[in-house]
């Protein structure tokens, strides 16, 4: 049997080592990938567009979407698909999952987007659905106090403590709140808890009064809270949004597009036919909803408006939370609202 000469065989080597060379160089290794996920590539393994969301809980449009399997079967029609991430606590761990890529599509409320916008241009807002107005529908937050508290308008507040969800929609709430009033902000205690903790607070009487936000408003209410105001009385700016990392926008729109689309429709959807999206995984447990708290979820489907695509007129909403969050120290710099709008547009 022949062996091959000397030179052949280093000439042989030194070819393997080149193209192992090449192939890292161009990013076959795993740790390329790994540093392009962190910093949010919305790219996947395949090269196609990776949607990334947070886990939907139990209800809400999202949750018929992902046991329906919807954004799947709509984004394989553009080469993308979507990955479904975990839940978080509070909007903070939602924006700290966001800035390290874990997902890179939100939602929420403009205020509490505000610090991450005022010193990051990595995500943009491309979706607002405006506020409810029917005096019919289901009120969604409220300024709580014990039943016998003596607190009866917002002046009583004055040398009281409030829990507030910091640099969110309850501390935006609250500061518009006493504004209207003429009350200087630092004559009453702003505490800041997130939402399980502002009602252990609120119930054990560590605190005078909670502003109430989300699902935890009709808990309270629920379990004999009364309301002092609440976020309707106001001359409220402060929108529910949906926002994505920017190079998800900007590299790959007609994904963000069937999102929306999706959220639409289904949103639609439930104002017709409320009790499909409630309860959609679990009928049993701690997330799911009966009886009187089950209803008032239906009810806020049917009066819930449908999201839209922003535009640059949508940067008022945001400069007049910003301007109440300026005004009284929240926001630790300025912020042009021009630069935190996505103008998405309709797919022509």
């Amino acid at each position: 049997m022949r062996t091959s000469p000397p030179r052949t065989r280093v000439a042989l080597v030194l070819a393997a080592l080149t193209l192992t060379a090449l192939t890292a160089a161009c990013g076959g290794g795993g740790a390329g990938k790994t540093a392009a996920a962190a910093a949010g590539d919305p790219a996947g393994k395949d090269g196609g567009a990776v949607l990334r969301i947070k886990d939907p809980g139990n209800a809400g449009p999202l949750a018929v979407a992902k046991k329906e399997g919807i954004l799947e079967k709509r984004l394989a029609e553009v080469g993308a698909r979507v990955e479904w991430g975990g839940s978080y606590a509070s909007f903070t761990a939602t924006v700290d999952a966001v800035r390290s890529g874990s997902i890179n599509v939100l939602e929420g409320a403009i205020s509490p987007v505000l610090g991450y916008l005022v010193s990051s241009k990595d995500i943009k807002i491309f979706a607002f659905t405006d506020p409810e107005t029917d005096a019919a529908a289901p009120q969604t937050d409220g300024l709580v106090v014990k039943p016998d508290s003596p607190i009866k308008t917002v002046k009583d507040l004055v040398g009281k403590q409030v829990a507030v969800n910091k640099g969110g929609r309850g501390e935006y709430l609250l500061l518009l709140a006493l504004q209207e009033a003429g009350i200087p902000a630092d004559q009453v205690k702003r505490v800041y808890l997130n939402p399980d903790q502002g009602a252990s607070a609120f119930a054990t009487g560590k605190v005078d009064a909670w502003w109430a936000i989300v699902r935890a408003y009709p808990e309270a209410v629920a379990k004999g809270a009364r309301v002092v105001v609440h976020g309707r009385d106001l001359p409220d700016k402060d929108l529910n949004m949906q926002a994505a990392r920017t190079e998800l926008l900007t590299r790959h729109p007609e994904v963000v597009r069937v999102y929306l689309k999706v959220l639409q429709e289904l949103t639609e959807e439930a104002r017709s036919n409320p009790g499909k999206f409630q309860n959609v995984f679990l009928t049993q447990g701690p997330t799911a909803l009966s009886g009187a708290r089950l209803e008032e979820e239906n009810a806020k489907s049917r009066y819930a408006n449908v999201p839209r695509f922003a535009t640059p007129a949508d940067s008022s909403y945001v400069a007049d939370v910003a301007s109440v969050f300026q005004k009284y120290g929240v926001l630790p710099g300025g912020i042009d609202p021009k630069d935190v709008i996505f103008d998405l547009k309709p797919a022509s």
